[in-house]
C-alpha cells in the first residue's frame, strides 16, 4: 500500500457506491406505492436518496489530507445507514400482504446483497486506509489486507464465538415467554480439518458462526431443561481444494421449533405447525406467507425497536454493550445484554437471514437438516476468496 494505491482506491469507491445506490433506488420506485409507503421503506429510500446525493457531489480525492476527510465523510454515512437491516426487515414485513413471496425475497436479497456488497467497500478502504500509517504491516499470526484476513483459522474463530456465548449469565426463554434457569452452556467439541486456514473476511465468517452457534445452545439448553447433563454440539471442519466446509450438530430438537417459537404453533410433540413455516428455507423468508411470525406484534415491536439504534450486523455489536457495562449486570435499570441482543428478549428474527446473505455473498450456501424431536445439522460451506466472484448485481 501506498500513497497513489490508496488514492486510487478511494475515488474507486467514491464513483462506485453512487452508482450501487442509484440501483437501489430505481428498485425501489418499481415497488408498488402501498409498499414504498410503509413506514422503514420510505426512511430507507430518504436515507439512500440522501447518500446518493452526497456522493455524486463528493469531489475528486487527490491527496492524503483529502483522503482522511473522504474517510470520515465514509464514516459518518455508515452510522447513518445503520437503521437500515432492521427498517427494511420491518417495512417488507408489513408490505407481505401487497407483494408475491418470491417478489419479496428477491428484493429484500438484492437489498440485503447491496449493502454488504458497498459496507465492504467502505470498510476495506477505511482500513487500507489506517494500514498505510503503520507502513501496511500486519500482524505475522494475524496476516491481512484491508479487512481481508488471508490465513485466516476456523478453528480460533470457533473458540472464539464459543467463548463469548458461555460466558452469557442469562436465563433461557422458552416459546411461552417464561424464563429458564441456565444451568450452563453446552460444550461445543471441534474435529475434523481443525488447521485449516483461508483467506476470509473474518467478520463475515464470525458473524455466521455466532449465530448459528447461538442457536444451537439456546435450542440445547431448552430441550434439555430437565437432564442433568447437556449433550455437547458438535462443529466439524472440512478442508476442500476451493472451499472449506463446517458442519454444526446439536441435540436441541426441531429447529423450526426453536427458531421460530410461538405457543400457538407449537404442538405437546414439539413439532412445528405447518401453517407458520413449511420448510427450511421459508426460515430465509421475509414473506409472511412463507414464514407466518414475521407478522407477529413482538416481532414487529422488536424490529422498531431495532430500527431506532440500528443493526450493523456483527458480533462486536451484540457484545459490545454487554462487555462494556458487565458491572451493571444484576441491574434492574440496566441490562446491557437486552441491549446486545444475547439475553432473552423478543428476537427481530435477522439473525439467520443475514447468516444466509453473508452465506451467499462470495457464493457459498447454508443448508439446515432438521430431525424433529432430536436435533439439527447445519451445513456451511464458503468458498475461498480468490475463487468465486461477489454475488451481487449490480
Amino acid at each position: 500500500m501506498d500513497e497513489e494505491k490508496l488514492i486510487k482506491s478511494a475515488n474507486y469507491v467514491r464513483t462506485e457506491l453512487p452508482v450501487r445506490i442509484a440501483h437501489r433506488l430505481r428498485d425501489l420506485q418499481t415497488l408498488p406505492y402501498v409498499v414504498v409507503t410503509q413506514e422503514g421503506v420510505a426512511r430507507i429510500y430518504e436515507l439512500y436518496w440522501s447518500a446518493f446525493e452526497k456522493f455524486r457531489r463528493y469531489p475528486q480525492v487527490t491527496t492524503l489530507t483529502e483522503n482522511q476527510a473522504f474517510c470520515e465523510f465514509l464514516e459518518n454515512i455508515l452510522d447513518e445507514h445503520a437503521p437500515v437491516i432492521p427498517s427494511l426487515s420491518l417495512g417488507l414485513s408489513l408490505s407481505s400482504p401487497h407483494l408475491p413471496p418470491d417478489c419479496l425475497d428477491s428484493f429484500m436479497s438484492r437489498m440485503l446483497v447491496s449493502r454488504i456488497s458497498r459496507r465492504v467497500l467502505v470498510e476495506h478502504h477505511l482500513a487500507l486506509s489506517k494500514s498505510l500509517g503503520t507502513n501496511g504491516l500486519s500482524l505475522p499470526e494475524d496476516p491481512h489486507v484491508g479487512i481481508i484476513y488471508t490465513a485466516l483459522n476456523l478453528r480460533h474463530s470457533i473458540d472464539k464465538c464459543v467463548a463469548l456465548l458461555r460466558g452469557r449469565p442469562h436465563d433461557i426463554e422458552d416459546g411461552n415467554g417464561e424464563s429458564v434457569p441456565n444451568r450452563g452452556w453446552p460444550e461445543v467439541v471441534v474435529d475434523g480439518h481443525v488447521d485449516t486456514k483461508f483467506s476470509y473476511i473474518r467478520e463475515h465468517l464470525e458473524y455466521i458462526i455466532f449465530e448459528l452457534l447461538k442457536n444451537a445452545m439456546r435450542a440445547t439448553g431448552l430441550n434439555h431443561r430437565n437432564s442433568s447433563t447437556l449433550p455437547p454440539i458438535l462443529a466439524t471442519i472440512v478442508a476442500g481444494e476451493n472451499d472449506v466446509g463446517l458442519r454444526i450438530s446439536d441435540q436441541g430438537g426441531h429447529y423450526f421449533t426453536r427458531l421460530e417459537m410461538n405457543p400457538k404453533s407449537i404442538s405437546t410433540g414439539g413439532g412445528l405447525s405447518s401453517a407458520r413455516i413449511k420448510s427450511p428455507s421459508d426460515l430465509f423468508s421475509f414473506s409472511h406467507v412463507r414464514n407466518a411470525t414475521r407478522m407477529d406484534d413482538t416481532r414487529l415491536g422488536a424490529l422498531r425497536s431495532a430500527s431506532s439504534r440500528g443493526v450493523r450486523a456483527t458480533v462486536a455489536e451484540q457484545i459490545g454493550p454487554w462487555k462494556t457495562e458487565q458491572s451493571n449486570v444484576n441491574s434492574h435499570d440496566k441490562d446491557p445484554e437486552r441491549e446486545a441482543g444475547i439475553a432473552p428478549h423478543p428476537r427481530i428474527g435477522l439473525g439467520l437471514p443475514m447468516s444466509n446473505i453473508f452465506t451467499t455473498y462470495f457464493g457459498g450456501t447454508l443448508e439446515l437438516v432438521s430431525l424433529d424431536g432430536w436435533g439439527t445439522d447445519v451445513y456451511l460451506r464458503l468458498p475461498k476468496l480468490g475463487t468465486n466472484l461477489e454475488g451481487i448485481e449490480v
